[in-house]
Parts: C-alpha cells; structure tokens; sequence
C-alpha cells in the first residue's frame, strides 16, 4: 500500500467520522477534505498522487448538482401552487392511517426512481409527504426517509433506473429487456420487485403502531396548474432522455446526449417557470424566493464528497479494494463461488454506504467479469457472470440506504428536512436505513444465487 493511500484512507475516515458526528458542520467538513486531497495533490508531495484544481471539478457530478438545482426550483413553484396540498388531500382520502400512507409514498417513490433519478423522485414526492404531515401534525421525518431509502431500491430494477444500472449494462452486453428478463431467467427488476415487497414489509412493521385514523375536513383548491404541468413535463422528459445513451454506452455512430443532459432538463423547466412569472405576471418576488430556497447547504455537501471520492480513487484506494477481492477466487467449487459471491455483495453493500457507487462499480465491473472467467476456468462449476454482476448491483446501488451521506438522495431529503427545521441524526436516519436494506438486500442475495447459481 503506498503512502498516498495510507494518506488518502486517514483523510477520508476522519472526514465521514466527523460528519457523522456533527451534523450541521458537513458541508464544511466535505469541502474542507476536498480542499485538503486538492493542496496534496497539486503541491506533489505523493509523487503517485497528482490532484490538482482541474482534476477536482472533473470529478464533481454537475448532472447531479444541475438536477437539484433546477428539480427544487420547480418544486418550490410547485408548492407554492398549493398542489401538494391538493395531492395530499386525495390521499388522505384513501388511506386509513398513517401506517398506509407511508407505505404508499414510500411504493410510488420506488415505482417513479425506476425510470427517473433518484434525487429528482425525492425531490418531487418529498412536498408532499410534507403536506401530509403537516395537515396531521406529526414529524415528516420518517415518511421522508422511507421514501428516500425506497428511491434508492428501485434504481436497480430497470436498465435507466441509476447509473450503476447503465454501466453494469454496457459491461454485461444487456438491454433495457435483459433487466426483465434475460438467457430465459428472470432479470434484476423482478429481483428488486422482491426485495421492495419484503422491505415493504419491514416499514408496516416499523409503522404497526402508527394506526391514528387520517380524517379530511376540508379540500384545497389549486388555481395556477402550470407549476404542476412543469413538474410533469420535467418527469416525463427524464424518462424520455433516459432511452438516449450517454456518450460512454453509444454504439459506433449511434446518437449520444450530453452528460448534463438531466441536468439542462430540470434547469429548462425552471427557467420556463420564472420567465413565466416575471415576464406574463410581472412578479419577482416569487422567482427570487424559489432561487433563495434552493438547498445550498446539500449542493456544497455533495460537491465536496464528489471531489473527496475523486481523491481516494485517484490515490488508489478503490483498486485496491478490487484486487483484494479477486485474491478471492479459489477453486471453482461451489463453495469457493458462494464465498466470493458473498465478499462481493456484502463488501460492497458496506463500501457503498461511505463510497459513491458509480466509481466504485466501475472499478469493479473489469474484476468482477475477471473473477468468473478465473472461477470457470479452476474446473469447478461453470460460473455465469451474470451472478457476480447482479450481485455487485444488488450490494453498490442498495448500500447507500445504510448512511444518511451514502446516496445524493438521502442527502438531499435530509436537506429538505433541515430546512423544514428537523435536524436528522445518523442514528435516526440508521433506525430506518438499516433494517430497510437488510430485508431488501438479504432478499436480492438469496434470490440471485438461486437462479444465477
């Protein structure tokens, strides 16, 4: 292990310690590590380590960042529209206690993320489990993040339900079928079907003794639609863009979209929305309270673990990690395939809740294909990639729900918390990440070797 590893692991440790610990400090403390992996990296006091300022806003996801920023805009004019009271009334309507109406957010968040970005589903369902809560006096806090941790779940059910998801595909050779259905064996998206049924079963029994009846005493009624068409046209054109590939997965001469594209997406019906405002309503109050509203305090935090998981790829840390496991292969026996089957889902299911998944999957897709063909060739059984593939899936998307700061999602609905004034404790949010991901993981786990094996 060189020193600029040695280094770079003390850092980013210490970092996520301190940010788990004192919580309102973790923007500055992202910023203040991303800032100390760039000094290190430009000064060249590891020669194998070279980061330097361009190097760091390369690594930033301006998608991500993008997306936020242009989804909770137009979000904002949602809300002021008073649509999400609206909607909250017409459930309110159809669910008889609080226990069901987490459980059906928390349902259509998932079925939403598997076709759109998990932040944006967030950011889009979230207003409304507030509404809710706030109609019944009650702490929106574990609704929001039931339908966070149920965001994440679903990205691994369709081919552009996250970016895993994609680049899993182009190694594995699938299509968006293949996800449903593939070599004649049910595919990933009936796998996380199964996984989101029994940790929909882990929040009614977390909710069991929320039974207070919801009552409606009176309706609300909304009388600008716009801001509501905006959010939808801003849904619908994600999932439309989500069929283009990025430049990455094209074919040879096949047409490509921008690796900003969602980004330009939500900033586009953003903009449409205040022009709307300032220019046929001559209102800029309005504009500038959705600008001033916009979650800075989440953008700073996600921009500096971008350039912090920047540093420690860069420095090493996550090859490392991959040579580690394919020290792993042993002799082909079904044993041995089990065992490294195993370290894969569940070492990856541990790095992913401190790790971005993207970097960490990439790195390990080239390892993963590695290992099968070393497993086939020992003369033990025959090993279908598709098994460790599926299973590194299953253990880098659903991995994040362990932490509050190990997916942009939940870091972006412990934002909208923050600003609601709920200060959300790891311990709080762990109290429902945890068990929630157990059940779906555990389930994905059994069910994948079952069929893959």
């Amino acid at each position: 292990m060189s020193s600029a590893t040695v280094f770079a692991l003390i850092v980013f440790v210490i970092a996520y310690i301190l940010m788990f610990t004192i919580q309102k400090l973790r923007p500055m403390i992202s910023v203040a590590a991303a800032i100390l992996f760039v000094i290190v990296g430009s000064l060249g006091i590891f020669p194998e380590f070279r980061y330097s300022v361009i190097d760091a806003l390369s690594e930033i996801d301006w998608n991500v960042l993008m997306m936020i920023s242009g989804t909770m805009g137009t979000v904002y004019l949602f809300i002021d529209s008073r649509m999400p009271m609206q909607l909250s009334d017409f459930i309110i309507a159809r669910v008889s206690s609080v226990k069901w109406m987490v459980l059906a957010l928390s349902l259509f968040a998932g079925l939403i993320s598997a076709f759109v970005d998990n932040v944006a589903t967030v950011l889009m369902i979230a207003p409304v489990a507030l509404a809710i809560c706030k109609r019944l006096d009650i702490s929106p806090v574990p609704a929001i993040i039931c339908i966070s941790v149920s965001s994440n779940l679903q990205g691994a059910a369709t081919l552009v339900g996250d970016t895993t998801s994609i680049l899993l595909a182009k190694a594995a050779g699938l299509d968006f079928m293949d996800f449903f259905v593939t070599q004649g064996k049910p595919g990933m998206f009936f796998v996380t079907e199964c996984g989101a049924l029994a940790s929909a079963l882990i929040v009614l029994w977390m909710f069991r003794k929320e039974n207070t009846m919801i009552t409606l005493d009176d309706r609300t009624y909304v009388e600008d639609y716009v801001p509501t068409v905006l959010l939808v046209l801003t849904i619908m054109t994600l999932i439309l863009a989500s069929f283009i590939p990025y430049k990455d997965n094209a074919a040879p001469g096949q047409f490509y979209k921008p690796d900003i594209s969602n980004g330009l997406i939500c900033l586009f019906y953003f903009l449409i929305g205040v022009s709307r405002e300032i220019f046929m309503h001559k209102n800029m109050s309005l504009p500038l309270r959705a600008i001033r509203e916009i979650d800075y305090y989440t953008l700073s935090l996600l921009a500096g673990l971008f350039v912090v998981i920047g540093g420690i790829r860069r420095a090493g840390v996550i090859d490392l990690i991959g040579s580690t496991l394919a020290g792993l292969s042993g002799d082909g026996s079904r044993a041995s395939v089990f065992l490294v089957y195993t370290v894969i889902v569940w070492v990856s299911v541990l790095l992913s809740a401190f790790i971005d998944n993207i970097p960490y999957t990439a790195t390990m897709l080239p390892v993963v294909a590695v290992l099968a063909r070393e497993l086939s060739a020992a003369g033990g059984m025959t090993v279908n990639p598709n098994l460790l593939y599926f299973g590194l899936l299953v253990g880098a998307t659903l991995g994040g729900n362990l932490t509050p700061i190990g997916a942009s999602a939940n870091i972006t609905a412990i934002g909208i918390l923050r600003r609601e004034g709920y200060e959300v404790s790891s311990g709080t949010f762990m109290k429902y990440g945890v068990p929630f991901t157990l059940a779906a993981v555990i389930t994905g786990y059994i069910l994948i070797w079952l069929i893959w094996s």
